[in-house]
């Protein structure tokens, strides 16, 4: 039988391109997109436009927090699979505007959560991010450490989120994973991003803002990894501990059929060695216009692929100039330049 997914945010960057790798393993998908106003939406359209084209995707516009909107949409469908990646991204856009990120990420995931009470999937994924480590220093994050200080709004609303889930998977036996991001980037990526900025600017001779003076590293993931991770996951809901006991270094829940889990490079690339990838790509060189840290960011992000890694096997990691090559193919075909 054909197996059917929900997945919220499939017109954004990352629900894009797992929504094109679910269609293609033959699974039916229902697409939810609000098309916020946060960047392009015509870039937005434009990939929803894509995935309409295969027959087994169904798009539908609305926003998550609508009241009862996901409830009905899953109880229509009947989804084997939830993965709820709609949300109102960005660090520093959460400091000049926290109660679009209480609407879509709280009220948002909460209506995920009821719809999954009135009509369980056999497997709910929830995205969370990186930024959920806060200011913890230790390296790489594990999800077994610590993160109770958060650094942005953003960061503290993807946090509550985890928790929200954790007591629905244990009032409501939902089998929910969690996955923290690094980094995410490649074609068809969001512009708000920094490889987006970047390449735009460097591509018209405008200078690019480095912060901390270029003294921070990420785990860049490229978004195909990335998306290999999360459809292999999908298979692999976790199960609660009968005798309450956890294996080391498992985030499993030990009261409910719940897990966070990381997905990442588990490399982390300097961010001069990022601008230098951009410019061998372009062929370019950047104006670099170096600036202090910005409030709510870390100079460091780095995660422990340990864990994913013994649930599903080795993740594919593709190399940083690879990827950049991509991207920057990609954007010179878009934009037609």
């Amino acid at each position: 039988m054909t197996r059917r997914a929900l997945v919220t945010g499939s017109a954004g960057f990352i629900g894009y391109h797992l929504c094109q790798r679910l269609l293609a393993a033959g699974w039916h998908v229902t697409g939810l997109d609000g098309m916020s106003t946060y960047y392009d939406v015509t870039l937005k359209e434009r990939r929803h436009a894509m995935l309409s084209q295969h027959p087994g995707f169904a798009p539908v516009i609305g926003l998550v927090e609508t009241p009862g909107l996901v409830a009905g949409l899953m109880a229509d469908s009947r989804p084997d699979l939830v993965v709820h990646l709609a949300a109102q991204a960005g660090v520093r856009h959460s400091i000049d505007a926290p109660r679009d990120y209480v609407q879509a990420n709280l009220l948002g995931t909460f209506e995920v959560l009821e719809a999954a009470r009135a009509t369980p999937p056999r497997h709910l994924m929830i995205a969370s991010t990186s930024s959920a480590y806060g200011a913890n220093d230790r390296m790489p994050y594990a999800e077994t450490d610590r993160a109770d200080h958060q650094m942005s709004f953003y960061a503290a609303t993807k946090k509550a989120t985890e928790s929200m889930a954790h007591s629905y998977a244990h009032l409501y036996a939902i089998p929910v994973t969690m996955f923290r991001f690094f980094t995410v980037y490649g074609p068809w990526g969001r512009p708000d991003m920094a490889l987006f900025k970047f390449t735009r600017a460097i591509l018209q001779g405008e200078p690019i803002d480095i912060y901390n003076h270029g003294d921070m590293r990420r785990d860049f993931t490229y978004v195909d990894d990335l998306v290999d991770g999360l459809v292999r996951l999908a298979d692999v809901a976790p199960v609660r501990p009968a005798d309450g006991v956890v294996p080391p270094g498992d985030s499993l829940s030990p009261v409910a059929p719940w897990r966070v889990v990381n997905i990442g490079n588990g490399s982390p690339v300097q961010l001069l060695d990022f601008v230098r990838a951009i410019e061998e790509a372009t062929g370019r060189p950047a104006i670099r216009r170096l600036l202090p840290m910005q409030p709510g960011d870390v100079p460091a992000t780095w995660a422990d692929a340990g864990l994913i890694e013994r649930l599903i096997g080795p993740l594919p990691r593709t190399d940083i100039r690879q990827g950049v090559q991509r991207f920057v193919d990609w954007y010179r075909d878009y934009y037609a330049l």
